[in-house]
């Protein structure tokens, strides 16, 4: 039997359209994995490129090229939004520092000038040659999807480096002798990192937002008269300077060694408790969190400390003693007592009782010459703590949270005839002033000497160093040594 054309094209058709589907699920089939396994030197290969687009990387450098010569405008909109690592090619990556160089030295930029710069700083090889810019000028590109084309490349780069954080912690899963607890701390921070080269500006608000804002404030406090704007110390005198301490605001109370900060300190941690209800956490890198709760019963109980330390106590002591516990049992205290603190530790830990607390009240750290930054590798301590300044301050604006950080003073103002201790005395970084919102600063003052004390009181002065949003000032406080406890002297006076 004799089949027709129709039939042989038909037939023809089926057979071509069986071959494609076949060709297709064998492609699937053998589909090129990311990665392959190198059996003889034991070790895992990425077998594909990471993501990128010459073309779109081209255009920008175009833009830049074509559209330069009278305005930087162009330039300075990519500069907003790309580092020279955003441009996955290495002769792209030098022209674009090329770029960037002579806007910094005010040079215009073309064709002519540009070719003038990389031949007399020798970098025509760096770039890939002359060639190139040639090959820039024969596109026109557009401005007018100029930041379609940024966000596209950014995006491009983004998943290059969440390629790069995911090959690194399977690098380092691999490393034994490296800490599961320092590998989670270094991803988390390198990821932080990333976000926050990405994260839209969300705080961007116009003026009329802002005016907005502050007659809704207005009309709050107005509504309230008379109620501090921050979280009240509990001491009166010192929040008729400070209005209380301020979300997201970096507090710093320095003294010497022995002046009360500690004490100081736990004070703070119990008044702001019993006023506000608010979680406060204590971080100490000096004592141990049972330490910590005794001085915090002595305070509560108004025993002498001697009498914990010896045990000696009677059954009138043994029921305050009961009747504190049962409140500092029920109370949002946290008590951490890491003798390695890092911010990073401080910022999980906020992390994790984000999903408990819906807002935190207080932080304290004691104290902050002793805290560590395992991501700093150089032996300058001043840049280290100038960096963990910053860090406390990032995540008092992250959390909205106040943060006090007590600090050592220097030696130097024991040699001093007036021992009133100045911004200067702040020891190891001058960034601590600069970082910090408010500087307040214990210290004995021995020119004003009281004889009508009782037994076991002194008197502390404290000088607000500095204030960003207030007055500065000297307050003086009663510290009865027995009990740690510090009590406005004004109003124990009266």
């Amino acid at each position: 039997m004799v089949k027709n054309k129709a039939s042989y094209s038909a037939d023809s058709m089926n057979r071509r359209t069986r071959g494609q589907q076949k060709n297709l699920v064998t492609k699937k089939q053998t589909k090129k994995s990311l990665f392959t396994c190198d059996e003889q030197n034991n070790v895992l290969k990425l077998n594909v490129q990471l993501p990128h687009s010459f073309t779109l990387e081209k255009t920008l450098l175009s833009c830049i090229l074509v559209h330069c010569d009278e305005s930087f405008q162009t330039l300075e909109i990519i500069m907003e939004h790309l580092p020279i690592d955003a441009f996955y090619f290495k002769n792209h990556q030098r022209l674009y520092e090329t770029f960037i160089c002579m806007y910094q030295e005010d040079r215009s930029i073309d064709f002519l000038t540009t070719s003038d710069y990389v031949q007399c700083y020798g970098q025509i090889k760096d770039i890939g040659g002359l060639f190139v810019l040639s090959e820039l000028l024969k596109e026109i590109p557009t401005l007018v999807y100029l930041l379609d084309y940024i966000h596209l490349v950014k995006q491009k780069y983004i998943r290059r480096c969440i390629i790069k954080i995911g090959l690194k912690a399977v690098d380092n899963g691999f490393i034994m002798n490296f800490p599961i607890s320092d590998q989670l701390l270094g991803l988390d921070a390198e990821i932080r990192k990333l976000t926050a080269t990405i994260q839209v500006n969300e705080n961007e608000r116009t003026t009329a937002e802002l005016l907005t804002q502050i007659v809704d404030d207005l009309w709050l406090r107005l509504k309230q008269p008379g109620q501090l704007s921050g979280l009240p110390s509990g001491f009166p005198s010192l929040d008729s300077y400070t209005d209380g301490f301020q979300k997201s605001e970096l507090i710093i109370i320095a003294g010497r060694p022995s002046v009360g900060k500690t004490a100081f300190g736990l004070n703070l941690l119990l008044n702001v408790l019993k006023k506000t209800r608010l979680p406060v956490l204590f971080f100490s890198l000096e004592m141990s969190a049972h330490q910590l709760l005794y001085r915090l019963l002595s305070i509560e109980t108004r025993l002498n400390q001697n009498k914990f330390k010896t045990g000696l106590l009677n059954q009138e002591d043994w029921e305050k003693i009961n009747l504190v516990m049962r409140i500092l049992g029920k109370i949002p205290m946290h008590l951490y007592d890491s003798p390695h603190l890092s911010t990073l530790e401080i910022r999980r830990t906020l992390k994790n009782l984000d999903k408990t607390y819906s807002q935190i009240g207080l932080i304290i750290i004691d104290y902050l010459q002793l805290m560590e930054n395992p991501t700093f590798n150089t032996a300058n301590r001043a840049q280290e703590i100038s960096t963990i300044t910053r860090e406390l301050k990032n995540i008092a604006r992250e959390f909205n949270v106040p943060i006090i950080a007590l600090s050592q003073l220097s030696r130097t103002i024991e040699s001093r005839l007036d021992q009133k201790p100045m911004l200067s005395d702040l020891r190891d970084s001058g960034s601590i002033e600069q970082d910090a919102d408010l500087v307040l600063m214990l210290y004995k003052n021995n020119q004003n000497l009281i004889t009508n004390l009782n037994p076991g009181f002194s008197i502390i002065d404290l000088s607000i160093a500095k204030q960003r949003n207030g007055p500065i000032g000297n307050i003086r406080f009663a510290f009865n040594e027995y009990l740690t406890k510090f009590e406005d002297y004004d109003i124990l006076d009266k």
